[in-house]
């Protein structure tokens, strides 16, 4: 029996899931969080084999010894994962320690984590990626921007999702982000007038693809999170071929195996000279996780599957089980609204038009609230029309 260490199996809260299908396909799955035991889900309690609780997931040390507990009484740990862009430097870090070969090492985390590390991988796919500048100085700065022009985009070489991310449109800005901003690395790049569209996919060991879908967001999730804003984005009915291009010569690029991914790409929403034509795809980032809160759900509405028992098959037998044919397919959409907004649809009025077609109603979380609002309604439909009318039904809002 295959040991699989599952770094955080408590959150976010639907990826016991993956443990489920773990445990169904006979590996002996072990966690590690900080959630005391009794607070545990009841179907996470039943998806692992054993669970050892740290005071804080924070502190290496404590890690590092429960991995070793784990190891010392059911062997050589084959597998370690949490499926979290925050972890997978720790993730790394405990697979160098203790040889653990189906994933990322710590050598590998620069071309993964650094954005400025990416671009290389990027071009070396054929894809194109905005003008950069590591963030030493002002005068550096202001030299690229006579380049660029306004307005640039500052955020972290090295971050998790939008925080910390600024649009600087004018001198006074950029002075007031260096009289603010703390002391990481930042990156700046041009401005890019463009749709974020991703490529989602769980690859295989030999870098093949299992399962392959993609989203697009309808708002910058920068915007969302500096302006509290609402949060709107959709899983393709199909994944547009021109995606899976670029999504299949990334995946090559960064020489991914045996990992769930998620990658990002803009689309131009008009020609800019420096990049290209209005709708020609750029490279944005990668992240080596599954697209974050609920979208693998999301995955599985529209897609009329079941990514975590496709990935747990990709982990215990390197293949999927389940047929990837003969299957509906739709939009499945996202709808993130802020409290405080007087909208025209209340609660009930939401859950009468569209009851049979919302597939999860839920309050987020006030760890994942920043960006994705803080009530979700989730609905598949069948066409761009559908869509359409879901989403100004959702967001008009009362003068």
């Amino acid at each position: 029996m295959k040991n699989f260490v599952f770094i955080s199996p408590n959150f976010p809260t639907n990826y016991w899931k993956f443990c489920a299908e773990l445990k169904k396909n006979g590996m002996n799955v072990l966690g590690i969080g900080d959630c005391p035991y009794d607070e545990l889900m009841p179907e996470l309690k039943g998806s692992l084999n054993e669970y050892y609780k740290v005071s804080s997931l924070e502190n290496y040390d404590e890690v590092f010894r429960a991995v070793a507990f784990l190891t010392y009484k059911h062997g050589k740990i084959d597998w370690l994962e949490s499926n979290n862009e925050y972890w997978l430097e720790r993730d790394a870090a405990l697979r160098t320690a203790f040889d653990i070969t189906t994933g990322f090492k710590t050598p590998d985390m620069q071309a993964v984590k650094f954005k400025s590390a990416m671009k290389a991988y990027y071009a070396k796919a054929g894809i194109k990626t905005a003008r950069w500048h590591l963030v030493h100085d002002l005068a550096g700065c202001k030299e690229f921007i006579a380049e660029v022009g306004y307005p640039v985009i500052v955020k972290p070489d090295n971050g998790v999702g939008a925080s910390h991310t600024y649009k600087l449109s004018s001198d006074e800005e950029l002075q007031n982000f260096f009289d603010t901003k703390d002391d990481q690395l930042y990156i700046m790049e041009e401005y890019v007038d463009g749709t974020v569209h991703t490529y989602d996919a769980i690859i295989d060991a030999e870098g093949k693809a299992l399962f392959e879908t993609g989203n697009v967001t309808m708002d910058s999730i920068m915007e969302t999170v500096n302006t509290l804003g609402n949060t709107c984005y959709y899983i393709e009915k199909e994944l547009p071929e021109r995606m899976r291009d670029v999504g299949t010569r990334t995946v090559a690029a960064f020489g991914v195996k045996s990992r769930f991914v998620h990658l990002e790409f803009f689309v131009l929403n008009r020609d800019q000279p420096a990049l290209g034509k209005k709708g020609d795809i750029l490279g944005l980032e990668v992240n080596m996780r599954p697209s974050g809160g609920f979208s693998a759900d999301m995955f599985n509405f529209a897609n009329s599957c079941d990514v975590y028992k496709i990935w747990a098959d990709m982990v215990a037998f390197g293949y999927r089980t389940v047929p990837d044919e003969g299957h509906e397919h739709y939009y499945c959409c996202y709808c993130g609204r802020r409290d405080g907004k007087n909208f025209v649809m209340d609660h009930d009025a939401i859950m009468a038009k569209y009851g049979p077609k919302i597939k999860m109603v839920q309050r987020i979380p006030k760890a994942l609230s920043g960006a994705m609002a803080d009530m979700m309604y989730l609905v598949n439909v069948s066409t761009e029309e559908e869509k359409a009318e879901y989403y100004r039904d959702l967001l008009e809002c009362r003068e």
